[in-house]
Order: C-alpha cells, then structure tokens, then sequence
C-alpha cells in the first residue's frame, strides 16, 4: 500500500495518507489508457459537419443542353458533382462519434493515470481547500506553494464548492472535478493532480 505526504494549504507537511493499491498502485494498461482516451476526445466532437447532395442543391432540374450534336459532352443536370456549385461526393454527413467503452475498462483507464501520476511524484494530496468566499488570488498562491502556479494542473476536491470552482475557473490551465468527474484525459493532460484527503476516499470508492 503506497504511502503519500498530507499536506495542508500553506505547502507544509502535515502528515502521511494511505493509498489503496487496487486504485493507486495497478498494473499500467497503456492499451486501455489509449482506448478511453481515444473515446473521450471522440465524445467532444459535434458530428455537425454537412455537405449538400446532387439531390439536394438547388436548381438543375433541366438538361443543360441536348443529348446530342452540340459537340460537348452529355449532361443531365448542372447540379452534378463534376459541375461549380453542383452537389458534393462522399462529403461529410451529421454522425456520432461517440463510442462505448465497458464501466470496467474506464476505470481501469483512469486507475492506471493515477498509478502514473504517483510514480512520477505528480500527485498531491492537501488536507482541504477553506474558502469562504471566490478568490482567484488566493487560489493561484497555493498553487505557487506547490510549484504549479503556471502549470496545467487537476484539482479533485470531495464535493462541489462554488467557491472553490470560482477561484480557479480563470487560471489558465486549471480545471476543477468531483471524484465522479475524474478522467483519463484530465488526468494525463496535468502536469498535476492535487486531491483532497477527503476526495481521495471518494475517488477510492469510486474506482475500487
């Protein structure tokens, strides 16, 4: 079972936590980490992209000249594929891209990102964030105590805190989540993943 520094908002040591191995401490599947990957950044995607038909551009509804003896070639409609402003072939159609991934396996994803993170010493567990009101300055402080003030970082804390989402929703590259809100991608796109002790049972209990 790996053991990692508690630490409360002023960057000093303040105790030790207990990570459980099933969620912190698991076999890294790189597949599986590119498999959920590839399936989130495909979700993002709004399938909205269209390209018009032969059946529908507007217009064309004539031959453009006789069949035979003009000397050109034969033509059916102006709005064909090989005419400007005819239809489009094989073009973009409005599609989803979303694809299924098993409860299993994105857990598995997510576990071993964080098995990453901890091997790299890029995960940080702080004792709680005390905010009583939105403050961005005091937000980008701690984060500076930590070294990560100008850094992408993740932010898990147990529950939603508005004002905690409020004093980092305008640092740039930082992006606070719920246990449940955990993901792969959010994950391995940090440079760091700093959790409360309190989100790190949660998340335990979520991915265990």
């Amino acid at each position: 079972m790996p053991e990692l520094a508690l630490y409360n908002i002023d960057g000093q040591k303040s105790g030790n936590v207990d990570l459980k191995d099933e969620v912190f401490n698991v076999e890294v599947n790189e597949h599986v980490v590119h498999e959920a990957v590839v399936a989130q950044l495909a979700a993002k995607r709004t399938g909205t992209a269209k390209t018009k038909t032969r059946g529908e551009v507007a217009g064309g509804g004539r031959k453009p000249w006789r069949q035979k003896g003009t000397g050109r070639a034969r033509h059916g409609s102006i709005r064909s594929p090989l005419w400007v402003g005819g239809g489009t072939t094989f073009g973009p159609q409005p599609r989803k891209y979303k694809k299924r991934l098993p409860k299993k396996v994105k857990k598995l994803a997510v576990k071993s990102a964080l098995t990453v993170k901890l091997e790299e010493e890029n995960l940080v567990i702080i004792d709680k964030f005390d905010f009583s009101a939105p403050k961005t300055k005091e937000m980008v402080s701690i984060l500076d105590k930590f070294g990560v003030a100008n850094d992408k970082v993740l932010v898990v804390i147990e529950e939603k805190n508005d004002n905690i989402y409020k004093s980092a929703r305008n640092i740039p590259g930082v992006r606070v989540v719920t246990p449940n809100k955990v993901t792969v991608y959010d994950v391995l796109n940090s440079k760091k993943v700093i959790m409360t002790q309190d989100a790190v049972a949660k998340v335990e209990e979520v991915l265990a």
